[in-house]
């Protein structure tokens, strides 16, 4: 039986075919897990900073730091900042740390760069927010109300905050998704231009 090689494929790294070719996944999950610890610990270590600056210092009692309603511009900002640090390690890791591939055309070599940044994105993405979801859920069950005043005036700042924290979390998820995918296609061209 005849295997048919197309063109752009070299005959000689695939000696017994295509099939030997396509059986390889396109995936290199290890890449991908080291470049996801590495976005992991870049997020710690800039959540840290911005604690340190009190961009994520809120206070349960009255007239002592931030308030849980409140939400400032700078801690959006922060946020923002970190997933773009964080995307941008972890994506140029995976792209940099992958097994080069040798016959594919540049166009699908970028592409697999480009989707190994944004898998080790969508990755960290979802350990950090599991983590978060969990201390969140351990926070609810050991808070005790300071002050049992439910006005209108403070469930609409708590609204109001919410809606603050929901627009600078997505627009830093859509931040960090580009920014991973970016940088997961620098890293593979970083490791194409020294064989």
């Amino acid at each position: 039986m005849a295997t048919n090689i197309p063109s752009s494929v070299n005959p000689d790294l695939y000696p017994s075919g295509i099939a030997s070719a396509s059986g390889a996944s396109a995936v290199s999950w290890s890449a991908i897990f080291a470049g996801t610890v590495a976005a992991v610990a870049m997020t710690l270590i800039l959540i840290a900073i911005g604690s340190a600056f009190g961009f994520a210092s809120v206070s349960p009692w009255p007239g002592v730091g931030a308030a849980p309603t409140t939400f400032t511009i700078a801690a959006g900002v922060w946020l923002i900042v970190t997933q773009w640090l964080s995307s941008a390690v972890g994506g140029y890791l995976a792209g940099r740390l992958r097994v080069r591939w040798h016959g594919l055309h540049t166009d699908e070599v970028f592409f697999r760069d480009t989707a190994h940044g944004l898998l080790t994105w969508a990755t960290a993405t979802v350990l950090v927010a599991m983590v978060a979801v969990a201390a969140s859920a351990l926070s609810n069950i050991a808070a005790t109300p300071v002050d049992v005043e439910m006005s209108k005036d403070a469930v609409d700042a708590a609204r109001k905050a919410a809606m603050s924290v929901a627009g600078f979390t997505g627009l830093s998820l859509l931040v960090g998704a580009f920014i991973g995918a970016v940088a997961g296609a620098i890293g593979g061209r970083l490791r194409d231009m020294h064989p």
